[in-house]
């Protein structure tokens, strides 16, 4: 890439893991990075603590300026924002809608890096929901930020094929290396005053909304492709389960075997040995590979099967 003629000074805000390579690059790059805002800590884990964002990690390693208000919606955030006299403000995965006032504050607007191919999947939760959807490709979008979720003009695309054991993690990871290139490409774009943003086709999109934990529960009547389709999807949050014998099975990797047939009603347990254990589903079978019981570790289901063997004997079903 030629050498930025002018580099930019940014307000970087974002929250999640996606976000860190993002930011990690813009702090490499020729640019400077005047403050970076992230959502407040909030609770966590099952002490319910107050745990810091990824991107505060980050900024509280690199010393840079941080910010974490409940909202940008007020005068005084207003004000604090344009103190910092920056040229332009990077989204990504900041989870706060941007209002007009604050985008009004830069010469070059806010730009977002965002994990889909818009305007497919706008909205809270783009990499689980494509998961979801069983899209075949997927790709990250940069985008002029407007008053909408993700209505804003493309500035740049690149695609990517999913692969069939991509999960959130892992598809995530790719898909923040792809946008972190995008952005510093756009931001050249723009500091040499040569953007060409083309305008969403409202009618071809698609809205990611927010996952919640209920949406995790297995229901052993979808096929096993759509199954398998959810074990991806809510890795690492919030993990598919079932239950069996009361307790609760956190599935964490699994495998559809699609061309198996079988006659058990859905949720039985087929097999179990040192291949996985086989569950019917409405269609085909799920091979359940790593499972995480009840305070216990993520255990491959051989491992579990050493000592939970009663647990998930052939014949027993998964409670409906």
């Amino acid at each position: 890439m030629a050498a930025i003629s002018a580099p930019l000074r940014i307000v970087f805000v974002g929250t999640s893991e996606f976000a860190v390579p993002v930011l990690e690059h813009l702090i490499a790059s020729p640019h400077t990075i005047c403050a970076v805002y992230t959502q407040p800590d909030r609770p966590a884990g099952r002490g319910q603590k107050l745990a810091q964002s990824p991107i505060k990690q980050l900024a509280l390693q690199h010393e840079l300026p941080l910010y974490q208000p409940e909202t940008l919606k007020n005068e005084e955030a207003l004000q604090t924002i344009q103190q910092l006299s920056a040229d332009i403000m990077v989204d990504a995965a900041y989870g706060l809608l941007l209002p007009k006032e604050i985008l009004g504050v830069f010469k070059y607007g806010c730009i977002n890096v965002h994990p889909s191919l818009l305007p497919r999947w706008r909205g809270a939760a783009p990499v689980q929901r494509t998961i979801l959807a069983g899209d075949i490709e997927t790709g990250v979008t940069i985008m002029q930020v407007d008053e909408g979720w993700d209505t804003g003009d493309i500035l740049k695309q690149s695609s990517i094929t999913i692969a069939a054991t991509d999960t959130t993690t892992l598809l995530q990871a790719k898909l923040a290396a792809i946008g972190t290139k995008l952005l510093l490409e756009v931001l050249q774009e723009i500091a040499t005053s040569n953007t060409n943003p083309t305008p969403q086709d409202d009618t071809q999109s698609s809205y990611a909304k927010k996952i919640t934990k209920a949406e995790a529960a297995i229901d052993w009547n979808l096929t096993a492709l759509e199954l398998d389709q959810m074990v991806r999807a809510f890795n690492p949050w919030p993990i598919a389960f079932a239950n069996i014998d009361q307790l609760i099975v956190r599935i964490w990797r699994a495998t559809p075997l699609s061309d198996s047939t079988n006659s058990a009603p859905p949720g039985t347990i087929i097999n179990a040995d040192k291949n996985g254990i086989d569950v019917a589903t409405g269609a085909g079978i799920l091979r359940l590979l790593e499972l995480q019981l009840p305070g216990g570790k993520i255990l491959p289901t051989v491992a579990i099967l050493n000592s939970k063997q009663e647990l998930f004997k052939p014949g027993k079903r998964f409670n409906a």
